[in-house]
């Protein structure tokens, strides 16, 4: 269970609220009873608690026969779970947790869920447990939180007549079982396929209500099934919390920044570079980050730019590259599933990172430090040859190149030394650099 604080998930939760109107769903026609069905799925964050609270919250208006909550998790933030429990305790409509189907867990801050509700089912080849909170560092993290953990996830289990002790050995040992295991143990009370076969055997059992103060008999066999969407707000920030947009987030953000400080007065770099890299904060706040991670990632770009400043032969930018590399597979704690960035996502970053050090910032830093421009004007006060004698035009030599060339000072002869005063165009404005300067040996003027 990801317990770190929410970086300002609040505020996009409810941003969420005004991008979309809440979906509910319609009151079935039919005369059969109507079970709501709620897919948390994915991380455990703000925008499904507001999701969960708000189906349950119109599910109790409707006065539905039972709502379903279909668990597939690795976990989440650890103040969302108990928004989610809250929720569920003080529901006024009956719940079943199931988790479903085949292959889902609930892991982590799934398994505080799963405990929680009224009636508890899985799906045959799912598991549940592994609930040692976690903190940003990837590690477990003090003794007094994870007290605190196991004595909530032990209250949980005893309200609702469960197995306390392996509740507790969840989240002190992060132990993990199978649906069977878990309905042996009592951690359960059903396993069984489908949604539709657990309605079909919950019929006629009494599930107590708003935390216990009322209960209802359900009458669900049969029932019509109606799956509540998220709304459009909450499905859009819900998906972005994904562990490679985090990664390539936070990766280009201090590029960008980088990019700024190297070459000033770009401003956009700087800008979208801040915004990447505090967007990639709050998604890290939902995710099991490993801090070493993160220091790796930061090595490598300050590789990237020490080779720029140093002659290294290339090393610091392989150097760079490997430390991408190892920051990226380091990125999150490995033993929340699925919190991992693409192995083919974090190798072609990091080349395409060392080529646009290796050659577009290395531009851009050279062009900084080449001094005042490098126009035609910068030509004024140099010096150089008549080649080619100059009445009221000529050609003269500056600086390596031919110029046409007018004089200031009368008719100058070929190979006198002569001072750019002004520039027309193409055309400089030139006079004797000495007076009566002389022809200069053949050659010279071309050095």
């Amino acid at each position: 269970m990801n317990t770190t604080r929410r970086f300002g998930w609040a505020a996009v939760a409810t941003l969420a609220l005004y991008l979309s109107t809440p979906f509910a769903p319609q009151a079935a026609a039919q005369s059969e009873p109507t079970v709501v069905q709620i897919n948390q799925t994915g991380t455990v964050d703000p925008l499904s608690a507001h999701y969960v609270e708000r189906v349950l919250k119109d599910a109790g208006r409707r006065h539905v026969e039972a709502v379903i909550v279909r668990i597939d998790t690795p976990g989440g933030l650890g103040s969302s779970m108990r928004e989610i429990i809250e929720a569920i305790q003080a529901s006024e409509v009956p719940v079943l947790c199931w988790v479903g189907p085949p292959g889902a867990r609930a892991a982590s801050a799934g398994t505080f869920i799963l405990i929680s509700c009224p009636f508890a089912a899985m799906a045959p080849g799912t598991n549940v447990g592994a609930a040692h909170p976690v903190g940003i560092t990837g590690d477990v993290l003090p003794e007094k939180v994870t007290n605190d953990a196991a004595a909530y996830i032990r209250a949980l289990a005893q309200a609702n007549g469960r197995n306390a002790n392996w509740a507790e050995k969840a989240v002190r040992d992060s132990v993990s079982i199978t649906a069977d295991e878990a309905k042996r143990l009592e951690v359960i009370d059903l396993v069984v396929p489908s949604i539709r076969e657990l309605l079909r055997q919950t019929n006629g059992l009494t599930i107590p209500t708003a935390g216990g103060e009322r209960s209802a008999t359900l009458e669900t066999e049969g029932a019509t099934i109606e799956v509540a969407p998220m709304s459009l707000g909450e499905s859009i920030f819900h998906t972005l919390i994904d562990p490679n947009l985090a990664f390539l987030l936070f990766v280009f953000g201090i590029v960008g920044i980088v990019y700024e400080v190297l070459h000033p007065g770009l401003n956009l770099a700087g800008v979208l570079g801040f915004i990447m890299l505090v967007a990639s904060f709050v998604i890290v706040g939902m995710l099991p980050v490993n801090v070493a991670g993160l220091v790796l990632i930061m090595a490598a770009i300050a590789f990237f730019v020490l080779d720029l400043k140093v002659t290294g032969h290339g090393l610091p930018t392989f150097a760079g590259v490997a430390c991408l590399v190892l920051g990226g597979l380091f990125l999150f704690n490995p033993s929340v599933p699925k919190a991992h960035v693409s192995r083919p996502l974090i190798v072609g970053v990091a080349i395409a990172l060392g080529l646009f050090f290796a050659f577009v910032v290395r531009a851009a830093f050279k062009a900084r430090h080449l001094g005042p421009g490098v126009g035609v004007e910068t030509l004024v006060g140099a010096t150089g040859f008549v080649t080619k004698t100059l009445d009221s035009l000529g050609v003269v030599l500056v600086r390596a190149e031919q110029w046409s060339a007018r004089s200031k000072g009368g008719k100058l002869a070929e190979g006198t030394k002569i001072r750019v005063v002004r520039v027309d165009r193409l055309t400089l404005e030139v006079e004797p650099a000495q007076a009566g300067s002389e022809l200069q040996p053949e050659g010279e003027g071309i050095r």
